[in-house]
């Protein structure tokens, strides 16, 4: 028995040469995958940021959709109903915008005929 795991652990060992290979095909993936994306979509968010200005709708990372009233060098106050205005962090800004909610209705070119 000792012999047949002897025989499989020969036969599974390859050359170091090619072992390396995969490890350095696998880290190229791995790159490309999942470090890559990651560090553009970070890029876009920090542009994102920068470029806050008052007026600008907004949807923040608690779902909060609101129009900027201040920005300040930390934290931005968005105005989400008239007269309400939060105060929230400019890194908790995660789209500029105003995003359509799902589930809203929304109104489609027949029911706008039969309003007017």
């Amino acid at each position: 028995m000792a012999d047949s795991f002897l025989i499989l652990a020969q036969a599974g060992a390859g050359s170091p040469l090619g072992t390396f290979g995969f490890l350095a095909v696998l880290v190229a993936i791995m790159y490309f995958v999942m470090i890559r994306p990651q560090q553009k979509q970070l890029k876009e968010h920090r542009n994102l940021i920068a470029g806050l200005k008052k007026g600008d709708d907004v949807v923040t990372s608690g779902g909060i959709l609101g129009r900027i009233h201040q920005v300040d060098e930390g934290t931005v106050t968005v105005e989400i109903a008239s007269g309400v205005r939060v105060r929230v962090l400019k890194t908790a800004v995660s789209a500029k915008g105003t995003v359509p909610v799902a589930g809203a209705p929304t109104a489609t070119s027949t029911e706008k005929k039969e309003e007017k």
